[in-house]
This record gives C-alpha cells, structure tokens and sequence, in this order.
C-alpha cells in the first residue's frame, strides 16, 4: 500500500537553526518582549508545540506572526545548509509514496529554500504555520486528504515536540538524529524509530 511520509523542515531537511533562532528573536523584540536567553532556552520551546509554548510566555501569537510575515522576507538564508544526503532517498521515496512538509515556519521561507536547494519537485505539498499554528490539525488533515491511516502514515521529525504532536494525531513518529534535539531528548518522548541516516528511511 501507498504511503505517506511527512515530513518537519527545520532540522529534518536543512541546518536552519541558527537562522530560525535569529528570526524568533528580532520578532520577539518588535512587539515587546525579551529575546530567549540561550540556546537550550530556545530548544525547550520545542518540548511542546512552539506557538503553544511561546504562548505559555505571554506572547500574543497574532503579533508575532504579523512581525514574522515583516521579518522572514528580510532574512540571510544564505547560513542554511541542506541535508544533501537525503536528495536520493527523497527521490527514491516520491516514486512510491506521498510527501508532503508539515512546518511550524511560514510557507514562504520554506518555499525558497526547497527551491534554492533542489528539494521542490519531492513535496506534494506544504502546510506552513500559515495554514495552522497545530501540527495535530495539520496532521489529521493531510491524512483526511490523501486518504492514509495512521499505520502507512509517518512523520520524520527532529524535535520532542513533534513526537508527541504527531502521536496525538495517530501516525507513527520517526525522529532524526542530526537535527535540533539530541536523541537522549528524543527517546524520552518515546518515538517509534530514531534513525541516524537518511537511508533508513528506506527500511520503514
């Protein structure tokens, strides 16, 4: 049977977390509020759903989102780099299954790095923070759209969040180990597999 991988963006397809750290920041500060401390700071957003947990911090999610539609078009993404490893795999995958990103980031910032980095003709499509701040609703979307149960439905994700987010929605998780969360933080949210290449993705 057809399958539906899913896939998260940042961490999972490109080395963007200087870029996206940078990105909350100046959003963070235009409408008012303190930019996260550190870096570990900024990676414990992601035990949770991110717009939940800034949320969890007095941020007015509206306003961030109106200073991030100002802020994304402005940013160097030049500093990313793209997982190339997985070019072949993600081409080996679309000619049997569906793909599809899931994001927290904007629709438009991943638009121009899948094109800039040869990963656009993969990816059936793309639900941005634009579409819904929810990875759950995204989730139970696509599967209500292509039609997949929860067992031939896959999210590779790199973030505990994601785990849990997607468990919630009812399709297996697959964390990956070279993106935002180490795998000891991945394991405690108890993924169905923790792969450290992406050819693995291949065995599912």
């Amino acid at each position: 049977m057809k399958r539906l991988f899913l896939f998260d963006f940042d961490g999972v397809l490109v080395d963007s977390l200087a870029l996206y750290e940078k990105s909350v920041n100046v959003c963070l500060e235009r409408i008012g509020h303190e930019p996260i401390a550190d870096r570990e700071e900024f990676l414990d957003l992601f035990e949770d759903n991110f717009y939940s947990a800034i949320t969890k911090r007095g941020v007015d999610v509206g306003q961030f989102m109106a200073a991030s539609k100002a802020v994304t078009p402005t940013l160097d993404y030049s500093v990313t780099r793209p997982f190339t490893d997985l070019i072949p795999v993600l081409a080996e995958l679309k000619k049997h299954h569906g793909l599809v990103i899931i994001s927290s980031n904007s629709s438009f910032a991943i638009r121009l790095m899948l094109a800039r980095f040869g990963f656009e003709p993969y990816f059936d499509d793309i639900l941005g923070a634009d579409f819904n701040f929810s990875k759950i609703e995204k989730i139970l979307y696509v599967k209500g759209h292509y039609g997949t149960n929860g067992g031939h439905t896959f999210y590779v994700c790199d973030t505990a969040g994601d785990i849990r987010e997607a468990r919630e929605a009812g399709v297996k998780t697959v964390a990956v180990t070279w993106g935002w969360h180490p795998r000891e933080r991945l394991e405690r949210a108890v993924p169905d597999a923790i792969i450290d290449r992406p050819e693995d993705l291949l065995d599912l």
